[in-house]
């Protein structure tokens, strides 16, 4: 397998293994798609890592920044991360994140945070944070993972990206 950056080239296969990696997902409104292509519209899409397999991309993850009330910068969000249904539980996704938290640590990143799984993010150091909130969503499921030595206390909003319905 290799992750890299993607590319072009890269962008119909990544909306498919999206659409595909969501499409059976209990919390998912099949948007997850548009939200990366609104990413990439806006200039805001600031890490995106395709993993391939044999010459085909299989999974994908995103990072993009956050903004949060206290004025903290360089913080991001993962996501979404998608894997092909097919390609689940081989460890894709695992090798995903960990290469793009590893190239924001490179970058002098503040922190990232993640609405997901806690079980599962917390294998990658993710963790509620009571000082860090996502209006709407209870706190066990807002995660966070601080990659430097400075704080971030407040509300914290996606870019209006996320608000994408196409």
């Amino acid at each position: 397998m290799i992750i890299r950056p993607e590319t072009s080239a890269d962008h119909d296969a990544i909306d498919h293994v999206t659409m595909q990696a969501f499409a059976s997902h209990p919390h998912s409104s099949q948007t997850e798609h548009f939200i990366i292509r609104a990413l990439r519209r806006a200039g805001v899409l600031s890490l995106s890592l395709v993993a391939i397999v044999d010459d085909t991309v299989v999974g994908h993850v995103a990072f993009s920044p956050v903004t949060i009330s206290d004025g903290s910068r360089d913080w991001y969000i993962l996501g979404p991360v998608s894997v092909l249904p097919a390609m689940q539980k081989k460890g894709i996704g695992r090798q995903l994140i960990e290469t793009g938290l590893a190239q924001l640590r490179h970058t002098n990143a503040a922190g990232c945070v993640v609405l997901g799984d806690p079980a599962y993010y917390a294998h990658f150091g993710f963790a509620p944070d009571a000082n860090l909130i996502l209006a709407g969503v209870p706190v066990e499921y807002f995660q966070a993972l601080p990659l430097g030595p400075r704080q971030a206390c407040g509300q914290v909003q996606y870019h209006d990206a996320f608000n994408a319905v196409e």
